[in-house]
């Protein structure tokens, strides 16, 4: 049986790479026009030719999103960005504007995916894409259960799902409010995440707001399995490297576990644990299995407090001297654990630190300062060194 694929988004060169090592199957980028997230990075065309020689090697897929809703002004150059990039050995675009279908299928040898911005949500229109020759239908985030898959045994349509990650107030993704409060085009690529302002109403003292909670659908990969969804993809091109490594390494073993037959309780405790510390909002499941309520949503009181659990990536390896960009404080005595690119999660106490003249010393306390750990493992490049999330 073909494994579902697990689609990891990346805001620029670095994202992606972490990605593509750590567990994902294929990437998703953003150009710099012509995509959802204009103040990410972004990949320029030299980044795409990279990202995708990159994730080639690894035997990875890069999809680029071309989704916004373009209107008259953003046409022009569009059919020759589309040729540079597809000479850039991309292998999908993922689009919401229907007259961009035709073109591509019938110039270029690549596939087409219908963004979540479509709204496709039954089998009618689904039908209806497939035989505009489209290769993937990514629905609404409204669709549940039973609609999805009922689309897939009408249509047999290569369906990709959001399994987590963050969700829009508004039918997905097609909001005005950014357009009203800060003269930015959501659908443009301008969202400014007005839904997630905290406004005074009156004489209240305690701020309104109409934010909806992260989506988490790690406790139900295997039922998602079971109705025939092909991709999961995961939310996040603004979202940080250690995001990224975490929610995908957790993603890898929930969905490896499964094709192995191996998904047990406790497998699943254990991620919902690191899942939980590494986001900095609540998570529901959303529309999966009922209409979204009262309890998937923030209205007062919301907190958002960003963790600094991540405290370094490992540069390079000299015989058991390990080079480390620190990012967050810790010191001798703490004990942290390495997370790796072959998924494993390896704890220990810091016994030893120096500094980049390889001088001992007690703390790290300097973003993004070079240190060394003398270490008795075999760590991968890459691998990231965390606060301790298991005890």
């Amino acid at each position: 049986m073909k494994k579902v694929e697990l689609l990891s988004p990346a805001g620029d060169l670095e994202r992606l790479k972490i990605a593509c090592i750590y567990g994902a199957d294929a990437v998703y980028i953003g150009g710099q026009d012509y995509s959802l997230r204009a103040n990410a990075n972004n990949f320029s065309l030299d980044d795409i030719k990279e990202g995708c020689r990159f994730a080639h090697e690894h035997g990875k897929k890069v999809y680029l999103a071309l989704n916004i809703v373009f209107h008259n002004e953003d046409i022009a150059g569009v059919y020759d960005y589309i040729r540079k990039v597809v000479e850039a050995k991309i292998d999908a675009f993922i689009v919401s504007d229907l007259f961009l279908v035709r073109y591509i299928k019938s110039n270029f040898p690549v596939e087409v995916h219908l963004s979540t911005q479509e709204s496709a949500s039954n089998y009618l229109s689904v039908n209806f894409l497939k035989q505009e020759k489209i290769d993937r239908v990514v629905l609404a985030r409204e669709v549940d259960r039973e609609g999805i898959k009922e689309i897939i045994e009408k249509t047999g349509m290569d369906i990709e799902i959001f399994i987590h990650g963050a969700m829009c107030t508004f039918v997905s993704g097609r909001c005005v409010l950014s357009n009203y409060f800060t003269n930015r085009d959501s659908n443009r690529g301008g969202c400014a995440q007005v839904c997630r302002f905290c406004f005074d109403i009156d004489d209240e003292e305690i701020p309104f707001s109409m934010a909806v909670k992260d989506l988490n659908m790690s406790s139900y990969i295997k039922d998602m399995i079971s109705i025939g969804i092909r991709s999961f993809k995961i939310e996040g091109r603004m979202r940080s490297p250690f995001y990224l490594a975490v929610v995908l390494s957790s993603y890898r073993r929930i969905i490896d576990a499964v094709y192995e037959d191996k998904l047990t309780d406790d497998l699943l405790k254990r991620e919902l644990k690191i899942l939980a510390r590494v986001s900095n909002r609540e998570n529901s499941t959303h529309f999966y299995f009922k209409e979204a309520g009262l309890e998937d949503q923030y209205y007062t009181g919301r907190q958002e407090i960003s963790n600094q659990d991540y405290l370094g990536i490992v540069l390079e390896k000299n015989n058991n001297i390990y080079t480390i960009r620190q990012r967050n404080y810790f010191k001798v005595g703490d004990k942290v654990e390495f997370i790796t690119p072959n998924m494993e999660i390896i704890s220990l106490n810091v016994t030893n630190l120096y500094n980049e003249k390889g001088e001992e010393i007690e703390v790290a306390n300097q973003a993004d300062s070079i240190i060394k750990m003398k270490l008795d493992i075999d760590l991968p490049i890459y691998s990231m060194l965390r606060k301790n999330y298991l005890d």
